[in-house]
């Protein structure tokens, strides 16, 4: 088991920057993979970003490059780091514990089923 803790959300004025930190604890968190994924409002969830516990990242083509994960392996956590935020940013954002894999040139993060309570991004214009 593991258990997400998700922290770091609010509101924001458009072109502001917000922090999430995730705090991942129970088995096997260090060798887990953790990414953010973001739920907006009518839509469906997407992933925004992951990385390996060795730091690979994964940025599907869908998200603008003003997004930055990081991780923290001493401390378990991971970030989003959040820049020029824009309306179409306001979401419930989750993290996710899961794997990653590398196929023909590439990294590809497979969700397992470790979420967080989620963390809400507003952003006002």
């Amino acid at each position: 088991q593991v258990q997400l803790v998700e922290t770091g959300g609010g509101l924001v004025q458009v072109g502001e920057s917000l922090r999430l930190s995730c705090v991942a604890s129970g088995s096997a968190v260090g060798v887990n993979a953790l990414a953010w994924y973001r739920h907006p409002p009518g839509d469906q969830r997407e992933l925004v970003a992951a990385i390996s516990s060795d730091g690979n990242t994964v940025y599907p083509h869908s998200i603008e490059r003003r997004f930055t994960i990081s991780r923290d392996n001493a401390k378990n956590t991971v970030y989003l780091q959040m820049n020029r935020l824009q309306p179409e940013d306001t979401a419930v954002y989750y993290c996710n514990a899961g794997e990653m894999s590398y196929y023909s040139g590439r990294h590809y993060y497979t969700p397992d089923d470790y979420w967080g309570q989620g963390t809400q991004v507003t952003v006002s214009s």
